[in-house]
């Protein structure tokens, strides 16, 4: 069976502590709760969580939805956003996981990734250097989310055209983002090798589309 990979990137750094990060956890919980229900995704989803703060860390290597159950995600007390560094290790772990295929036989589905941040990346200049090489990767989408009155949206502009952004990092806005995100998962898994890119489903309202 192809696999559809999703990657899902998510800023620990220390602005993320108590309610941002608790609230983060009750929307991945719900994400990983409702792509359940559908029997195609429950057959070739993989999730990856990668963590970044101070530290980069894949808490969570590409695991087959059925067998996955959520890490424990933790943040600093302060500390730095090293986005570039997250985006670096991606794309190490692309290489290495993802099963691009053969002439003999078909790979993985192109994977789908999730970018959020409530800051701006520290490490700029890693980050500048490493969005092209992310993009030279074969994506399907690629949706980074600015989450919060502090988080920037011009540097993930950099990464992808489609950004989001939310206005508060309470559990029932990130509950409605990543619900959003398990429809595209959904319908990203069903519309895969009939187009080349996935049309977003219509946001909630909380969830806001960056021009």
């Amino acid at each position: 069976m192809r696999r559809l990979p999703v990657y899902i990137l998510i800023d620990t750094s220390g602005s993320m502590q108590g309610e941002p990060i608790e609230a983060v956890k009750v929307g991945l919980a719900d994400m990983v709760a409702a792509l359940r229900q559908d029997p195609y995704a429950l057959e070739t989803v993989c999730i990856s969580i990668i963590t970044y703060d101070n530290e980069v860390k894949q808490i969570l290597p590409l695991t087959p939805l059925e067998d996955l159950q959520l890490p424990e995600i933790t943040t600093p007390e302060s500390g730095a956003t090293n986005t570039g560094a997250a985006l670096k290790m991606l794309c190490d772990k692309y290489d290495s996981e993802v099963n691009r295929g053969s002439s003999e036989q078909k790979g993985d589905w192109m994977p789908l990734l999730f970018v959020m941040t409530d800051g701006k990346p520290s490490d700029i200049m890693d980050y500048k250097n490493i969005v092209p090489v992310v993009k030279s990767h074969a994506f399907t989408n690629i949706v980074a989310c600015a989450a919060g009155p502090k988080a920037k949206t011009e540097h993930l502009k950099q990464l992808t055209d489609n950004v989001v952004s939310l206005d508060t990092m309470d559990s029932k806005t990130f509950r409605k983002f990543f619900q959003w995100v398990s429809l595209q998962v959904i319908g990203g898994g069903k519309s895969i090798g009939t187009t080349s890119s996935i049309e977003l489903p219509k946001p909630p309202a909380e969830v806001n589309i960056v021009i």
